[in-house]
């Protein structure tokens, strides 16, 4: 039978250690952090459904050498129906540009995925701002498939 050593020993206790204090950190941060009764919290609250998404009329630009069509939703939605039937089709010089919605309202695009905007025109125009020319590759799920 394996013995403890006094390493092994000395390992489990610092490991204790840091568990409690990290446990006891939380727990005084939340309590001096926590919101007086009747506070609201900032923003709106989460109802569990998609917020509801703006109307976008139909645009149709040349923004920096690049022409942007938006055709707003119509039944079947954008990229052949597989999202959401509201989400309207944004064309960066005939190529779709896959745009999506937050749970804040707020839009990304496959250009730029890791920042927001307030609109899809907004998406539009900076994803042909990061383009800086180049032409869009259009989203095709399929491929690469055989």
């Amino acid at each position: 039978m394996k013995k403890i050593t006094r390493r092994q020993t000395l390992g489990i206790a610092a490991g204790a250690a840091t568990a409690l204090g990290v446990t006891a950190a939380v727990i005084r941060s939340s309590a001096t952090s926590a919101p007086e009764p009747g506070a609201s919290a900032k923003g709106p609250a989460p109802t569990g459904s998609v917020p509801a998404l703006p109307d976008v009329s139909a645009l149709d630009e040349v923004y920096q050498g690049s022409r942007i069509q938006i055709v707003p939703a119509a039944g079947g939605g954008h990229h052949d129906g597989h999202h959401l039937p509201s989400l309207p089709t944004i064309r960066i010089d005939g190529k779709e540009l896959h745009l999506m919605p937050n749970a804040d309202g707020t839009w990304i695009s496959v250009v730029n995925h890791y920042e927001t905007f307030p609109d899809p025109v907004s998406a539009a125009r900076a994803a042909v701002r990061d383009l800086k020319g180049a032409a869009l590759v259009p989203f095709d799920p399929k491929a690469g498939r055989a």
